[in-house]
């Protein structure tokens, strides 16, 4: 996701140099007299610095929000019990969270003068495109191979890296290799390591 991630900021970075599409202009002000009055400015100013197009916080949200919705619909399977679908739910109302709140982060941009509508939508377009396409990229990746090959080479073993696809309870399958540990460690086997716990 990280490497995405990346990908989805270079891209920004050359859309904006590529389209040069300025911020708007803020044309009213807040003046406090003891309520909140909207008055006009004299010459009006541009918040933010550098082009407008697209929107590169909504973009980063947006990349975010559905390759996370993605992961967790189409590639995290735990297994929870005896419900699939309960864990299917769950999931599902996890990534609506995500995009929801992607939504607001783009629609923020809008409200607080930083970008015009079109470049938040522009932004959101871009992120969604990037997220689907790294995933379908990786999946490609994964599914023929060339992941488990990556995580053969020697310096990448040293590094300890693996794949993050969950298919299992982690806190779940650390307790249980702790707890077997411990009882291989009671039967006086050498594999039972002290554990600074017991």
């Amino acid at each position: 996701m990280f490497a995405g991630q990346m990908g989805c900021e270079a891209l920004n970075f050359a859309l904006k140099r590529i389209i040069r599409e300025e911020r708007p202009k803020r044309r009213w002000a807040v003046v406090t007299l003891g309520m909140h009055m909207l008055t006009k400015v004299g010459n009006p100013e541009m918040f933010g610095k550098g082009y407008g197009m697209p929107s590169s916080h909504a973009q980063f949200v947006a990349f975010f929000a559905i390759y996370l919705s993605l992961f967790l619909l189409l590639r995290h399977t735990p297994d929870v019990g005896n419900s699939q679908a309960y864990g299917l739910v769950i999931r599902a109302i996890l990534g609506l969270g995500l995009c929801l709140g992607a939504g607001a982060v783009a629609t923020s941009r809008v409200y607080l003068n930083y970008h015009t509508p079109k470049q938040v939508l522009a932004g959101c377009a871009a992120g969604v495109v990037c997220a689907a396409s790294w995933f379908f990229v990786t999946w490609f990746l994964r599914t023929t191979g060339w992941i488990d090959w990556a995580l053969d080479l020697g310096l990448v073993r040293h590094l300890r890296a693996r794949d993050l696809v969950v298919r299992e309870d982690l806190a779940e399958a650390g307790w249980q290799r702790w707890e077997a540990k411990r009882k291989l460690r009671r039967r006086g086997h050498p594999d039972g390591a002290p554990c600074k716990s017991d």
